[in-house]
């Protein structure tokens, strides 16, 4: 996130003007603090004579922003701005001329004269260096801007104090200053060159010459703007305060505290400190909010700090001898007033900097500068009045510290005011500090609620009891709360109400919601949590359309909300699986605002179902686009680790040993050492091992240090996998002695090594001893740092996967750590899965389904997960299901019917999702697990390229027959193609996208998706409420009588007709008369005629009854669990009864 602070000051639009104003508060500081040190110290003898010149001074230098400023602000708002900027800087250096020589004379009066003229060239500056920040700085940068000026003058003010009151006193010191003030003023003339045409505002406007009536008229006018009279009241205060206290400084220094001029020096520097350093924090604090949040408390602080000031000057007698800065500073008695006024300052900056945004930002652009001149005459007002005050109290013998205390009282008085005016500001800072300092709070976004607009309906997660009290405190304003009358009587609500504004309804009242849509009509931002009830998973939960009702018939957006940390606090609900933390970190990121898009003509229920299911969309997406996807997978596994604690056991295999996090990382540190040396960075390393706890700790290892993990399919075959590792660029591979002689994979060992060198784990533990052991402890603190001296980015290859090979030769998928966790973060804004859950994967992590879903997913999600080396045990698989107390289950449509057949009915007793990929579920799988263990299969539908889910059904969003809907963040265009009566090619965007393929031909190239776009190949169908459903693949379409025959149609014809049997459908030429559709089998007694009566039965066009039917013994498959076709193809060409029918016949 860019800084708003470093890109102003690199900005042409500010800088120049910021330079322009630094120069000028420098010039004006110079000279006047020269004076000051001159009048107290060399001309005037008398001590009470030269305190009232030099608080008569103070009076002389603002008496022209009272007589001008009327004038100025016509002139400001009428003519284009820049220009004006450059003639009065011009005037300045005439200014300056005559100061020196004034200097030279030492005559007071003419040095006054000097200071009167400095005082116009300020007045007429004033109105345009406040009025054109507006027209050149965005809304959100109005505050940065105004607090940069601000701190830029007080570090003008504490230079220029140190500068005019230290060379001064050198020998030769007039002749410095002189020259000092005409380089000044000159180099301000220059830079003001720099600054950007503004144009004028209210050019129409003629200039009124009577300064009185002018002055009268405009200081009326900006009465008439309650908001804008009230910040200039407020400003025009701290600048009597701060004038005042100031003016004491010299007097307070001399014959208080026994101090001499460098001590004056010293309490200025404090100053300009202190409210330089308030200025940027309170910018800092309200990330762009134009608000005076903070104004109430920095009042009080104010008071508090000049009480205490006055307390430590108690008893103070000033010493025989003048103290100088170093032996002042010395004295710890001193301490306790430096720190008052340094917290003075601040709090100071904390109160001005909002007050003058305010000012700026709620005026109308024409009056603008005439506002500004408004201030600046009660500004000067405000100060003549508390110099003459302090003057007089002065004349009538009361002390400085007297004075101070005075200034203190009225102070008080003006805060008790103040927070009268803004109870709930006073409030909301009170309650925000603590907050703030607990859970590191932050707030990001906060200028998409700008942009929505002063009404708009706010819907927010909700994951705890806090995020109520969050949000009434750190959005900005008043947000009104919708909130159950039942809640509202809770005694923990009555924060959240004291805080923000409550409008309790009954939720069984349908009038309920016309009277929320008639505040927001009023112009009310509303703010409701769409889940009606605090998560009990720490993920979404059921969403209710409300919201998006009453945004859709006020007519206004919707503003999503993420509140992100407040799920572990203890004011959660202790279910999920999250352990909890005393204070973590919380996180209010706010997206842009939101509009439904609802069809016309839809009233009453179907319109309430699509404002549902779109509210549903912005909160997935909401939940989606707020994840942190720029790290890389380990730096996810080490933020997993911090959250759910090192000792968590998070994986376990077949030899029952569970590991925790801490074991995995101390395995990833040990066995990375060992394969950084070996290996460079980017290289890629070919993965040939089961699914296991080694293989995980392989993968972590590999992340760590920057290899790439080419995953290497041990099914698919010698040939297959040589051409793999040539297309990839592999000369690398780790395996497994153990797991090479128990899979009967030595020919495919041997084959590989023909062109990989082969690298057994078992070799590498062994030369892994007692000392490397205790390196990867000692560095386990450090894990972080060491990856990132490899220097890996998001965006940088994680993996490379093949595709299946089912129809041709497997291609490189390569995806980025970018890519799995943006599939990640999809898949946990739509499925409510936590760290309570148990996942059980029996799928190869070759495959992409098993590595991202079965694998990283659960991994980075805290979910205990066990690794089983096969999907193919069919008896075996159910039972350590069982056994583990598995709720969550991986699996395709073959091994999940095989799962049912072999398994008991309370196998699966725990369990809670059934997710299916890789391949169509067929109606007879559903039925079976339907009845047989009561549990809907979530059928998901995606590709190797999109790392891979593309869309998954949701116990929320279920359609039987359908893959549910598209992934958060993802796009989809349908392409038609001729010859389709349904469905129509799908192409796919998203963040989720792989970065390319490694083609066979080409290898160790990457070949980027063209235009960012991936076509799947799959010919689907998109109903209006979103849901896709797969018709088949585009090769996987044959050609006959002129139309496209769906072969995926064949084959679900044949599993109605033998529903305990396999089957595959494949296209064989047909010699003039395009293609014909044979079935392949391995039902012994399969036939054509049973096919032809159920088509009829089910209303099926004939076309899809096959030409031939081919009985094989079995059907073949891949790892993955998907036909292997390329093999089919093989197996029917070679059967006997294969052969081409006659033509009469198709």
């Amino acid at each position: 996130m860019r800084n708003p602070v470093l890109s102003l000051l690199c900005a042409r639009r500010f800088l120049p003007l910021f330079t322009t104003q630094f120069l000028g508060a420098l010039n004006d500081n110079v000279f006047k603090n020269a004076l000051v040190i001159l009048i107290i110290y060399q001309l005037i003898d008398d001590d009470a004579q030269g305190q009232l010149i030099v608080t008569a001074a103070a009076g002389i230098f603002i008496l022209p922003f009272f007589l001008f400023s009327a004038l100025a602000g016509q002139i400001a708002d009428k003519f284009e701005k820049s220009g004006l900027i450059r003639k009065i800087k011009l005037f300045e250096i005439a200014v300056m001329a005559l100061g020196g020589l004034s200097l030279y004379a030492g005559e007071t009066a003419m040095l006054l004269a000097v200071l009167f003229l400095m005082g116009t060239q300020s007045s007429f500056f004033g109105p345009l260096k406040y009025s054109i920040l507006p027209i050149h700085l965005d809304e959100d940068e109005l505050m940065a801007g105004n607090g940069l000026v601000e701190a830029g003058t007080f570090v003008a003010i504490l230079v220029g104090t140190m500068a005019g009151g230290l060379l001064i006193r050198q020998a030769d010191g007039v002749a410095i200053i002189a020259a000092g003030i005409m380089a000044i003023a000159l180099a301000g003339w220059l830079v003001s060159f720099g600054i950007p045409r503004a144009p004028a505002s209210a050019p129409e406007i003629r200039i009124n010459r009577n300064f009185l009536s002018e002055t009268w008229k405009i200081v009326s006018h900006v009465r008439s703007e309650l908001s804008v009279y009230r910040a200039i009241l407020g400003i025009s205060w701290f600048w009597l305060l701060g004038a005042t206290f100031i003016s004491q400084f010299p007097s307070l220094a001399k014959n208080v505290l026994g101090a001499d001029e460098e001590v004056v020096t010293l309490f200025l520097a404090l100053f300009a400190v202190g409210t330089a350093i308030g200025s940027l924090l309170c910018n800092w604090l309200l990330k762009g909010e134009v608000s005076a949040r903070y104004v109430p408390l920095s009042a009080i602080l104010m008071t508090v700090a000049i009480v205490d000031f006055y307390l430590a000057l108690g008893g103070r007698v000033p010493g025989p001898s003048l103290l100088d800065a170093c032996t002042f500073i010395s004295l710890s008695q001193n301490w306790r007033l430096m720190a008052d006024l340094l917290a003075l300052a601040i709090a100071g900056g904390f109160y001005s900097v909002p007050l003058y945004a305010i000012m700026q930002h709620d005026s109308t652009p024409e009056r603008r500068s005439r506002n500004v001149a408004a201030n600046n005459i009660l500004n000067a007002l405000f100060m003549a009045v508390g110099a003459g005050l302090a003057g007089l109290m002065l004349s009538r013998n009361f002390t400085v510290p007297e004075v101070l205390l005075a200034i203190a009282l009225v102070n008080a008085l003006v805060a008790g005011y103040i927070c009268t005016l803004l109870p709930h500001h006073l409030l909301k800072t009170l309650m925000a500090l603590p907050l703030r300092l607990l859970f590191r709070i932050r707030v990001h976004g906060l200028k998409n609620l700008d942009d929505a607009g002063p009404a708009a309906v706010i819907v927010a997660n909700h994951v705890s009891y806090l995020d109520g009290l969050l949000l009434a405190i750190f959005l900005p304003g008043r947000p009104l709360f919708a909130i159950d009358t039942f809640i509202a009587r809770k005694w923990w609500m009555r924060p959240v109400m004291a805080a923000g504004r409550t409008y309790p309804i009954d939720p069984t009242n349908p009038l309920a919601a016309k009277a929320l849509i008639r505040e927001v009509r009023r112009g009310q931002r509303l703010v409701i949590f769409p889940e009606g009830r605090v998560t009990v998973t720490g993920s979404l939960m059921k969403i209710y359309e409300g919201p998006g009702m009453i945004a859709d018939k006020a007519g206004v957006d919707l503003v999503p909300i993420r509140i992100a940390g407040a799920e572990q606090t203890i004011f959660a609900h202790r279910t999920g699986g999250i352990r909890r933390r005393l204070f973590p970190r919380i996180e209010i990121t706010i997206l842009k605002p939101r509009s439904f898009r609802i069809p016309d003509g839809l009233s009453g229920r179907a319109r309430r179902q699509i404002t549902g299911d779109q509210l549903y969309d912005v909160m997935s997406d909401l939940i989606f686009e707020t994840c942190n996807r720029d790290r890389t997978l380990f730096e996810a596994f080490l933020d997993a680790r911090a959250l759910h604690g090192s000792g968590t056991p998070i994986l376990e295999d077949i030899e029952r040993r569970p590991a925790t996090f801490g074991h995995l990382l101390l395995g990833a540190l040990v066995l990375g050492r060992r394969l950084a040396a070996a290996s460079h960075k980017g290289e890629h390393i070919g993965v040939l091992l089961p699914s296991s706890v080694g293989t995980a700790v392989c993968f972590l290892a590999l992340q760590m240090r920057g290899r790439v993990a080419a995953m290497l399919n041990f099914s698919a075959g010698s040939q297959a996998l040589v051409s793999a590792c040539r297309t990839a660029s592999i000369t690398k591979v780790l395996t497994s002695r153990k797991f090479v002689e128990a899979g009967k994979l030595d020919d495919l060992a041997r084959a590989i090594e023909t062109s990989a060198e082969l690298i057994y784990l078992e070799d590498l533990w062994a030369e892994i001893g007692a000392f490397s052991r205790l390196l990867g402890l000692l560095s386990r603190p450090f894990a972080r740092l060491l990856h990132h001296r490899a220097k890996v980015r998001a965006q940088d290859p994680s993996v490379i996967l093949f595709t299946s090979g089912s129809e041709g030769t497997p291609k490189g998928v390569v995806l980025s750590h970018a890519n799995l966790l943006a599939n990640r973060y999809q898949l946990g804004a739509r499925i409510d899965f936590n760290a309570a859950d148990t996942a059980f994967n029996a799928l190869p992590l070759f495959h992409s389904f098993g590595l991202t879903s079965g694998l990283i997913l659960p991994l980075l999600s805290g979910v205990r997960t066990f690794l089983y080396p096969s999907p193919l045990h069919y008896r075996v698989v159910p039972a350590l299901a069982y056994d583990t107390n598995a709720t969550m289950l991986f699996g395709t449509d073959t091994f999940l019917n095989g799962y049912a057949l072999h398994g008991h009915a309370y196998d699966f007793f725990n369990v809670r999702y059934v997710f299916a990929g890789a391949e169509k579920v067929r109606d007879e799988t559903r039925r079976l697990w339907a009845d047989k263990f009561g549990l809907r299969i979530m059928e998901g539908y995606g590709t190797t390229e999109t790392a891979p889910v593309i869309a998954v059904s949701t116990p929320m969003h279920f359609r039987a027959g359908t893959v549910g809907r598209l992934m958060p963040g993802m796009s989809l265009r349908l392409e038609p193609l001729p010859g389709l009566e349904r469905g129509a090619r799908l192409h796919v965007r998203g963040p989720n996208l792989m970065l390319g393929y490694l083609m066979p031909d080409a290898p160790g190239i990457l070949n980027p998706p063209p235009d960012g776009e991936y076509d799947t190949g799959d010919i689907v169908e998109v109903d209006e409420d979103g849901y896709i459903r797969i018709i088949g693949r585009v090769r996987r379409f044959a050609r006959i009588a002129g139309e496209m025959v769906s072969l995926g149609a064949v084959e679900e014809l044949a599993a109605r007709a033998w529903p305990a049997h396999a089957h595959g459908g494949i296209a064989l030429p047909n010699e003039g008369h395009g293609e014909q559709v044979v079935l392949a089998t391995d039902n012994p007694d399969a036939d054509r005629q049973t096919l032809r009566e159920e088509a009829r039965r089910s209303g099926i066009s004939e076309l899809i009854v096959p030409h031939k039917v081919v009985i094989v013994a079995a059907i073949p498959l891949l790892g993955s669990g998907k036909t292997d076709y390329t093999r089919l193809d093989e197996m029917v060409a070679a059967a006997p009864n294969a052969t081409t029918a006659p033509a009469e016949d198709l």
